[in-house]
């Protein structure tokens, strides 16, 4: 770019001018290829990646830690696209350094050819970055905020994996987490809650670089948008450093240098920039941000850059060679020495080692499941997130890398680790046990950063607020990762908080998330089994639910063993041949009703079986032969009983049969009060079974006649 053109652009002398030709050459490589991406499929956000590209391009050749040709080296830095939607600026980076595919080190992560796929059906350069489909992607980003929040998580996690796996003699973690983010980011309350998080804790090995171009899809941020965020991140306990020109790379060099050499705190870099920078008609335009600039656009800007204007996803010869030379270069030195620290590791800590390779491996520990023991019969029993608290802390002892916590809510959710040595994870600490204070939907985010580290980690609070944390639920199941979340208070059960804290539909929320394992244990020794199912998780995210209230725990030697949990649903009592007229279906505490009409139909000499099903979506993994032997087709009678809405339950019931259920929402009362009211006793699924038989009976009487 000619310093006129750039004067003429910033309304100012270039910083521009103080970059090398190649670094430029780099720059508007990057900027150019996004450009073209979004212009061929005439979908996308160009503005930012041409804002950014110095930004990044600075951060990527000069300071990140990262080995293209070994993209998961355990003690990278994580890079974190915030603003999702500028995926192209991501795209562009991973193919110009020469990303190697984590699953095929013979092919690049993205091709020139897969970018020209930019948006397209099966591409590796889908519209948003999403983890698993592009090597070289940390997390699935393009909902606002969430990007941040996760790579709180990715701090924490380097936090205590350093604490946990470092030796006087050998470092193995001390990675940095830099996270771009943009105006979109910061007006999100997500990144609000995970920005207050890490300020509390002190976060020195994260950064935050904010994209302040005051643009957003309606206009200026003006509309909406006018708070000094600086001076919000530095009462969150933030350092704060202000760069005023996004082209200015020795002002972005010195910013990156002071994160890396003051870790009191994270730290915010507030980068003013100009999207759709180099765009004569479009820069500093909302119309620079979600459409393709148009043809003759893109060709007068590539004539601001100096561009060939006819040259479509052009790589310039010696710019690859360029990121070699710098990040390729510096990420295999730094990996090298790396391995060479873990040879040396594995011989002084064997021990150490072991674990370290089952933790980077995702398998559980040898042995995780030895002091998880079966519960004996009890007809009072316990409430399930009494017996979850138990499991947990028992698990936690034998699975080093369990952490977790809750929203402002272990006492109440029972998820407490309470065994010596467990600690807290607070600024001075790495214990096991996180306080998230009451941000629910930060906790989701961070939950999942941490997983995506290779920890299991969980977050846990009342049912009622799953709400809260749809989103970060939603992408732990996109992204397939094992993160886990404990809800309490699981139906109207809980009484006299009333019906803003009652979940009704939230166990159906749950359901309708692909991927996500919903499980609802009816008692302690389904608590059990449910956790060694999660615990074995490789790909998919887990919601367990839990009661407030006491609830039966079974006679395993007269019912069926709670270790058929794993299958979803099971046979858990049965007619005497094996045959019944009449299945009753429960989950969670509304069990101990089926159960119980079960004991008094089956004393009357009917052909009754009950059926626990704690999980649909396990259910619905098993073959067709066992789901049928479970939920035969020729029985219609049928009642399902559970405390939540009604909604979905007709795949299990059928189309004649019962569904005991909630039509509304709860209401304030003591319990017995409320499981009255909206029908959950044992008369009224009694009731519900006779008409079932009776129905089935007249059924059958027409089509004999």
């Amino acid at each position: 770019m000619s310093d006129q053109a750039a004067a003429t652009l910033t309304g100012h002398a270039p910083a521009a001018t103080t970059t090398s030709d190649i670094d430029m050459l780099a720059i508007n490589t990057i900027r150019t290829l996004a450009m073209d991406a979004v212009q061929q499929a005439e979908s996308g956000h160009p503005g930012t990646p041409m804002a950014l590209a110095p930004v990044a391009y600075t951060l990527w050749q000069s300071f990140l830690r990262y080995d293209p040709k070994t993209p998961l080296w355990p003690n990278r830095d994580r890079f974190v696209l915030s603003n999702g939607h500028a995926s192209m600026l991501q795209y562009a980076l991973i193919h110009l350094a020469g990303v190697r595919d984590s699953k095929d080190a013979d092919r690049a992560a993205i091709t020139l050819d897969d970018i020209k796929a930019f948006r397209q059906l099966d591409s590796r350069c889908p519209g948003h970055p999403e983890h698993g489909i592009t090597t070289g992607v940390e997390v699935t980003t393009g909902p606002l905020g969430q990007g941040c929040a996760n790579s709180v998580g990715m701090a924490m996690a380097g936090k205590w994996l350093a604490n946990h796996f470092n030796k006087p003699d050998a470092t193995l973690f001390d990675y940095d987490v830099y996270t771009f983010c943009g105006d979109g980011d910061m007006m999100e309350g997500v990144a609000s809650e995970a920005a207050s998080i890490a300020g509390h804790l002190q976060l020195g090995n994260l950064c935050w670089i904010y994209d302040n171009n005051s643009i957003t899809i309606e206009g200026h941020t003006s509309l909406a948008f006018n708070e000094d965020v600086a001076a919000r991140f530095r009462a969150y306990g933030w350092r704060t450093e202000h760069v005023t020109d996004a082209n200015d790379t020795e002002a972005l060099k010195a910013a990156y240098a002071k994160f890396k050499s003051e870790r009191g705190a994270p730290l915010l870099i507030v980068v003013d920039s100009h999207i759709g920078f180099g765009s004569p008609h479009k820069q500093d335009s909302e119309k620079a941000h979600g459409e393709a600039l148009g043809e003759d656009e893109v060709r007068l800007t590539k004539a601001v850059y100096g561009w060939p204007e006819d040259a479509k996803f052009l790589v310039p010869d010696g710019v690859m060679a360029h990121f070699n030379q710098g990040i390729g270069a510096r990420g295999a030195q730094l990996c090298g020495d790396w391995e060479k620290t873990l040879e040396t590791y594995r011989s002084a800590h064997p021990d150490e080692a072991a674990q370290f390779d089952a933790f980077l491996n995702g398998d559980a520990p040898a042995d995780w499941d030895k002091a998880l023991e079966a519960y004996p019969a009890d007809a009072k029993g316990e409430a399930t997130r009494a017996v979850g608290g138990k499991v947990i802390n028992a698990l936690a002892q034998a699975y080093p890398w369990l952490i977790g916590g809750a929203a402002d809510l272990s006492p109440s959710t029972k998820t407490n680790m309470t065994f010596d040595g467990a600690g807290s994870f607070e600024a001075e600490t790495t214990g096991r046990n996180l306080h998230f204070g009451i941000r629910e939907h930060a906790m989701g985010a961070i939950v999942n950063g941490m997983t995506l580290t290779g920890l299991r980690a969980y977050g846990s609070t009342f049912l009622i607020f799953s709400d809260y944390m749809k989103p970060p639920i939603r992408l732990a199941a996109l992204m397939e990762q094992p993160s886990i979340f404990i809800y309490t208070h699981d139906s109207i059960g809980l009484g006299e908080d009333g019906p803003t804290h009652q979940p009704v539909e939230q166990l159906l929320s749950l359901r309708s998330v692909p991927g996500l394992i919903t499980l609802r244990p009816g008692d302690a020794n389904e608590v059990v089994e449910a956790y060694k199912v999660v615990a074995q998780l490789r790909h998919n995210p887990a919601a367990i639910a839990l009661t407030r209230q006491a609830i039966r725990t079974y006679d395993r030697e007269v019912y069926a063993p709670a270790a058929w949990l794993a299958k979803g649903a099971y046979v858990m009592a049965d007619a005497k041949d094996g045959t019944p007229d009449l299945i009753l279906i429960g989950t969670g505490s509304e069990l101990a009703l089926a159960v119980g009409a079960y004991e008094t139909l089956k004393d009357e000499g009917v052909a009754v079986r009950v059926v626990s099903m704690p999980s649909w979506e396990l259910f619905e993994q098993q073959s067709d032969a066992y789901r049928e032997s479970v939920l035969p087709r020729a029985v219609t009678a049928r009642v399902t009983v559970e405390a939540g809405t009604v909604i979905g339950w007709d795949r299990y019931a059928g189309p004649t049969g019962t569904i005991i259920g909630m039509h509304t929402f709860g209401a304030s009362a003591p319990i017995k009060d409320l499981m009255a009211k909206f029908g959950f006793t044992p008369e009224a699924v009694l009731a519900a079974a006779r008409k079932q038989l009776a129905q089935a009976n007249s059924s059958a009487t027409e089509i004999t006649a």
